[in-house]
């Protein structure tokens, strides 16, 4: 019994001085990742991101900062590579990772505000509230989160509702995001929480112009111009950001009040924008151009895009196709608009030349992530490797102190062998387990390759589609005509054409059954046929009667196409039209009453019947494919006829091509943020 009693109390001491031990090493182990951390912001702070690459591989590999926060100092390292895909791993690769300790929480709300911003930048916006939202309760429930932790993930959580359509949301979302930057520059001795407000609430600003909700946009950049005024008081601030802030909230202002139709004060917003420093910067102008486009200022929004090579060096941007995108398709358009054909030719030719490179470079980026992220993983394994080395030798460190102070030598030997087999059989299913994971993340990634390649493409096939149809329109004194498809996916089965030979105008507007590829194939062949027939001086019934039978023969799919096909004498105004079996258009502000004949495409030897018109000059005419009257709205309700005609006959619009322009936006508007059900094509035309 004493010794029972003596091998208790040993056993009691050790134990006490194990717990002890464990919370001195808890401490110091959060005090060695605080300095850790302070080191390597510094390097950060001197732009040394290679010294800070290293900082972390080495503090991780000797304990001093756990996975967590490595991956975390990591995802910052190729933000500022401007490698974001990168970046997004390894934030990810950090959230994975459990919040042990008040600095782990610290660290957690860092990487989930840099993760959201992200996936926000990205487009991504279920995502990001997948990300934001629960980090919200998390902070919450833990009671460890700054104001502008709250601040900076509210403004990403409304982004994201506002662009889901979820107005009501995203609008408390963004209040709250005001509240807690208050409350942070309230409590702040120096302006950062001031700046960090302007700069939050003009990304806010943005949101609401992206959406069209210009009165909310108005409201919002009227709260930025009062916060910068209130920066600008403080003795502390960065003058170097009055002028480009005060720059970035004319041009909203300008752009939410055309939206509005303000156009005057829209003017002198744009005239105060001008009057600052930034605006004559490369960024600046490019940002002037979201105001001049929306205002039709073509000429000048193309004066400001001579600036864009400048603007994408300031910003360290290469020619990627999201370049080729976002800045310079708008550039060239911009020119076209402004009737510059030699610049938009110029730029046109550009965006063929680098199309190549630009996808020879995301192939390359590709290719460099996964390298990255193999080499990442590799690290990540033989730091496992030393960890799981050193975690035996003190286990054999502890379990030697313990067997010379129990002296149970053989009590030592059985629980030493029951543990070794388990840590054998843990061992082999983490291995396992492993391995099953490098599988899984080498199926992820080559699905996502084939996923983009397939966007890639669809994306090249809704180019070529595009260029298939007419994108510039006779100036002929006399006529005025102007036509547009938007297709309900990246290709669709709408089609339009024209052909002008000397006084006789060729027109057509077509709907191919079905949609996507098939539908885009089965309307390139349509349009050669129409225009190959037509060069040959034929009647719109002969017309339609030939593409039937062109059509029919080997027609598996049982594929058709409804399509009305027009013919003007401009001299006279005699009008020969045959519909086979499309919409009846709006002929002088009314459905034009016509034979039916079948669609083209469905039975072959049919004939088609053809009408006239005596005289159309000075009466407008109207054709369009049925995702216009069909357009659904998120109740379900469609544009209707009556619809179509009351806006025809109130439109004020002066050319075709406002009125085309004014429909597309009335059924963007009736639409409300639903999906498009239906490709959608436009053409307008009068004759004088």
């Amino acid at each position: 019994m004493k010794g029972v009693r003596q091998l208790t109390i040993i056993t009691t001491i050790v134990l006490f001085i194990s717990t002890l031990c464990s919370c001195n090493k808890a401490q110091r182990e959060e005090l060695k990742a605080s300095h850790a951390d302070s080191l390597i912001f510094a390097a950060g702070a001197l732009m040394q991101y290679d010294r800070l690459l290293t900082l972390v591989d080495s503090f991780e590999a000797t304990g001093d900062i756990n996975k967590l926060d490595a991956y975390r100092w990591r995802g910052a390292y190729y933000y500022h590579q401007k490698q974001y895909r990168m970046s997004e791993v390894c934030f990810r690769k950090a959230l994975d990772n459990d919040v042990k300790t008040d600095f782990d929480q610290l660290v957690y709300n860092k990487v989930v505000r840099r993760l959201s911003e992200l996936l926000v930048v990205r487009g991504d916006y279920e995502g990001a509230l997948q990300i934001a939202v629960p980090a919200i309760d998390k902070m919450d429930k833990t009671g460890i989160g700054s104001d502008v932790d709250y601040a900076i993930l509210y403004n990403n959580i409304g982004v994201c509702q506002l662009n889901l359509g979820q107005d009501k949301e995203a609008a408390e979302s963004f209040e709250k995001a005001r509240q807690n930057y208050r409350e942070r520059w309230e409590t702040d001795t120096t302006s950062r929480g001031l700046q960090e407000a302007v700069v939050g609430t003009v990304y806010t600003s943005q949101a609401y112009i992206k959406r069209r909700n210009y009165e909310q946009a108005i409201y919002w950049t009227n709260r930025t111009e009062m916060l910068l005024d209130e920066y600008r008081q403080r003795p502390d601030a960065r003058t170097s950001y009055f002028d480009e802030y005060q720059g970035r909230i004319e041009i909203m202002r300008a752009t939410a009040l055309q939206g509005l139709g303000q156009k005057k004060l829209a003017n002198e917003a744009y005239k105060r924008f001008q009057q600052t420093a930034f605006s004559k910067t490369g960024t600046g102008r490019i940002h002037g151009n979201d105001y001049l486009v929306s205002a039709r200022r073509y000429r000048e929004a193309a004066d400001n895009y001579r600036y864009l090579d400048k603007a994408m060096a300031e910003h360290g941007l290469q020619p990627t196709l999201d370049v080729i995108q976002q800045y310079m398709l708008p550039k060239c358009r911009a020119n076209y608009e402004a009737h510059r054909a030699d610049s938009a030719n110029a730029m046109g030719r550009r965006i063929l030349h680098i199309l190549d490179s630009a996808i020879t470079l995301q192939k390359q980026s590709a290719s460099a992530e996964l390298a990255t992220i193999y080499h990442t993983n590799e690290k990540e394994n033989e730091l496992t490797r030393q960890q799981a080395a050193m975690s035996r030798q003190q286990f054999i460190a502890v379990t030697g102190i313990m067997l010379l102070l129990l002296i149970f030598l053989v009590v030592y030997i059985i629980i030493r062998r029951k543990a070794q087999r388990r840590l054998t059989a843990a061992h082999d299913k983490l291995e396992e387990a492993h391995s099953k994971l490098k599988t899984a993340y080498g199926q992820l990634e080559e699905t996502t390759k084939v996923k983009e390649r397939f966007e890639s493409e669809l994306r090249i096939a809704r180019d070529i589609q595009n260029s298939m149809v007419p994108s510039q329109f006779p100036t002929r004194p006399g006529l005025d005509i102007h036509a547009s498809m938007t297709p309900a996916r990246e290709v669709g089965g709408d089609l339009y054409d024209y052909l002008l030979q000397d006084d006789k105008l060729y027109f057509c507007v077509g709907d191919v059954s079905g949609k996507g590829v098939p539908a885009a194939l089965f309307m390139a062949q349509a349009i050669r046929l129409f225009r190959s027939i037509a060069k040959q001086h034929q009647l719109p019934s002969t017309i339609a009667t030939r593409i039937n039978d062109e059509l029919t023969e080997e027609n598996e799919q049982g594929m058709f196409v409804t399509m009305f096909i027009g013919l003007i004498d401009l001299s006279t105004g005699h009008m020969h039209f045959c519909n086979a079996g499309h919409n009846p258009p709006v002929f002088a502000d009314e459905f034009l009453k016509m034979e039916t004949n079948a669609p083209i495409g469905l039975w072959e030897g049919l004939d088609f019947v053809g009408e006239e018109i005596d005289n159309v000059k000075s009466k407008p005419f109207f054709i369009y494919t049925d995702g216009l009257n069909e357009a659904e709205n998120p109740a379900q309700e469609q544009f209707g006829d009556e619809r179509l005609l009351e806006f025809l006959r109130n439109c004020q619009c002066t050319s075709a091509q406002e009125v085309v322009e004014a429909i597309s936006t009335e059924v963007e508007r009736h639409r409300n943020g639903a999906e498009p059900n239906d490709d959608m094509t436009l053409m307008y035309l009068k004759v004088d």
